[in-house]
């Protein structure tokens, strides 16, 4: 699904459906008061947000896990179709197995799909993983999280400040700040997250993408990508000098079909111009496009890294 607009702009389409945004917010209420966390072998980090959509998540999930010795990653393969528990290859999987996050991950560390996170984290801690990280999961009550990090765009915050489907919120910003030990703001703070959180610890970074998009500076572009705020992609290109010239949006983790691309490398093609999109994207091409695809990747570089090193530092000291 494509955010509507007034999710974080607000409005007389927000404010109509508020009511259903308050029944989603008691769900989530419910829904976390009735767990019982499972305690995981091994230590557990949650990677997670609290809007409906793309935030950064699973660049920061990579970080934090290229930094702790010995994890592994634990997904339940969102767009996936396998319950797992099931160690992702990424060689023999595909993003309609096991989702597009978990296929990213898996070219770092071990990544475990599976739609029990109980039971997946139970296979990893036997398979040898010394700590899980989890790109997601923070509504999930099933297991206990020993450190939980919430990951927020600084530019939208949390749009509207209502729950779905009269904003993006998965659950009210209070609690969901209740239960975080620190939170990440990718990008300039532009929606004042800092001020909404209290004394959390803040971890500020930003996207930037790898050293191979600068082959893309002054080049003619046209861009594609079904994230959950595909402006912010469009935005990266611009931001490293590339001219695009056509920016199409799809949904949300969209399964592109031949047809899909082969209109974009025609209309590229006509206009002599570079395809391009992102690495979450680029997994889920139909085979024997790809190679007419500049993939862009982005990597969180940290204001602050000695401060995410302390904030990791914690889980050594897990009783």
């Amino acid at each position: 699904m494509r955010a509507p607009r007034f999710w974080y702009t607000g409005g007389l389409a927000s404010l109509a459906l508020a009511p259903l945004g308050a029944a989603w917010a008691l769900g989530a209420i419910l829904r976390e008061r009735a767990g019982r966390p499972h305690r995981a072998p091994v230590p557990v980090v949650c990677v997670g947000n609290l809007v409906v959509g793309g935030t950064g998540k699973t660049p920061v999930a990579l970080s934090i896990a290229h930094r702790l010795s010995g994890a592994a990653f634990l997904s339940t393969g969102h767009g996936g179709s396998l319950a797992g528990p099931v160690l992702v290859d990424p060689v023999r999987h595909d993003h309609a197995q096991v989702g597009d996050e978990a296929l990213l991950l898996a070219r770092l560390a071990p990544c475990w799909v599976a739609r029990d996170r109980v039971a997946g984290a139970r296979a990893a801690a036997a398979h040898g993983a010394a700590c899980l990280v989890m790109d997601d999961g923070y509504q999930d009550p099933s297991l206990a999280k020993d450190l939980s990090i919430l990951v927020v765009d600084g530019h939208v915050g949390f749009g509207a400040g209502r729950c779905v489907p009269a904003g993006p919120l998965r659950e009210p910003v209070s609690r969901g700040l209740a239960r975080a030990d620190a939170v990440a703001i990718l990008g300039e703070d532009r929606a004042h997250v800092a001020r909404r959180v209290g004394g959390l610890p803040i971890l500020r970074g930003k996207l930037e993408p790898e050293a191979e998009a600068a082959a893309l500076a002054g080049r003619h572009v046209v861009a594609f990508a079904g994230i959950g705020r595909p402006a912010k992609f469009f935005d990266t290109l611009r931001s490293i000098g590339a001219q695009v010239i056509e920016a199409r949006a799809f949904p949300d983790h969209h399964p592109y079909t031949p047809a899909e691309i082969g209109h974009l490398r025609d209309f590229a093609a006509a206009h002599a111009a570079v395809l391009a999109t992102t690495a979450k994207d680029f997994v889920r091409l139909p085979p024997g496009v790809r190679e007419d695809v500049a993939v862009v990747r982005v990597t969180v570089t940290w204001e602050d890294e000695a401060a995410l090193l302390r904030l990791l530092g914690q889980l050594r000291e897990r009783p």
